[in-house]
């Protein structure tokens, strides 16, 4: 699938500097960027909600990644799984665990019974109606505080905002990992 927006922005001064911290961090100038930065405002926004949910810390970042790989498997954004082997390899988190992810069901014994529940309670927010179990979101709020039940649930959200604009863009792989596809639900 060839990307449904051009990856070549205007040559601002915003979008070229933004070009530049993508290459010096990702090596490579990420194909949402190029895509946002048609929208100036859009962009900026991005950039100052991205920033900032670095400094979340509440959650611990093997399980908030493990949310946002769930949601983006389930929204099936090929573009978000590629670059999310990336990053789980920057936490250094097991590469094989984070491909199994799509299919987590079949791979009940590779994740613990507290990531289960978090890729269960991000598929079911990412449905088009969601459809959070109470009493997931009890077990999760229990063993997870309230200041990281919050976040899980932002983390999911934001994924799911990232992983729809990208599949909407059709935007797919860039590259970051081997294993980018994601499997199909069976």
């Amino acid at each position: 699938m060839t990307a449904r927006i051009s990856l070549t922005p205007p040559r601002t001064l915003l979008n070229r500097i933004g070009s530049w911290y993508s290459r010096r961090m990702y090596g490579k100038v990420l194909d949402p960027g190029l895509a946002i930065g048609h929208n100036r405002k859009v962009l900026l926004t991005n950039v100052k909600l991205e920033r900032s949910v670095t400094k979340w810390n509440a959650l611990e970042p093997a399980l908030k990644h493990l949310a946002v790989m769930a949601t983006a498997a389930r929204i099936n954004c090929s573009w978000c799984m590629d670059f999310g082997h990336w990053e789980g390899s920057e936490l250094g988190l097991s590469l094989d665990k984070i491909s199994q992810v799509p299919q987590w069901r079949d791979h009940r014994e590779a994740f613990t019974e507290l990531e289960l529940q978090v890729m269960e309670y991000a598929e079911a927010m990412t449905e088009t109606e969601p459809n959070v179990a109470d009493e997931l979101a009890e077990a999760l709020l229990r063993q997870l505080g309230e200041a990281a039940f919050v976040e899980l649930t932002a983390m999911v959200a934001l994924e799911n905002l990232r992983s729809r604009m990208n599949s909407a863009f059709g935007l797919t792989s860039q590259g970051f990992s081997e294993a980018c596809a994601v499997p199909s639900r069976t």
